[in-house]
């Protein structure tokens, strides 16, 4: 998994590539935990995600209650196999997900 970040006038997006699963969430936790507290909006474009683990869901929705007190956390550019995974966790209709 690689982890891309852009910083623009406190909306920060993030680009992931690869899977995350038990072997990369904690990467991609520490990352997000680094941007939080500069950012008003987290962008998450998942575009190069082909597979979410639960150990996955859980650093998403860890990060949505983060942002929740801010602009909040969109997911952008989901997989169908990506979206899959979210709507049979039923968290499709907490988060904010774009096309």
């Amino acid at each position: 998994m690689t982890v891309t970040t852009d910083n623009n006038d406190k909306i920060c997006t993030m680009t992931i590539e690869g899977r995350i699963d038990s072997l990369t969430s904690a990467e991609l936790s520490q990352a997000i935990a680094e941007q939080i507290p500069s950012c008003n909006k987290l962008i998450l474009d998942l575009s190069g995600v082909n597979y979410v683990s639960s150990a996955g869901i859980r650093v998403i929705v860890a990060a949505h209650r983060e942002m929740a007190s801010k602009e909040g956390l969109v997911l952008r550019g989901l997989s169908s196999s990506v979206k899959t995974i979210i709507s049979l966790t039923g968290f499709q209709k907490r988060l904010n997900i774009e096309d």
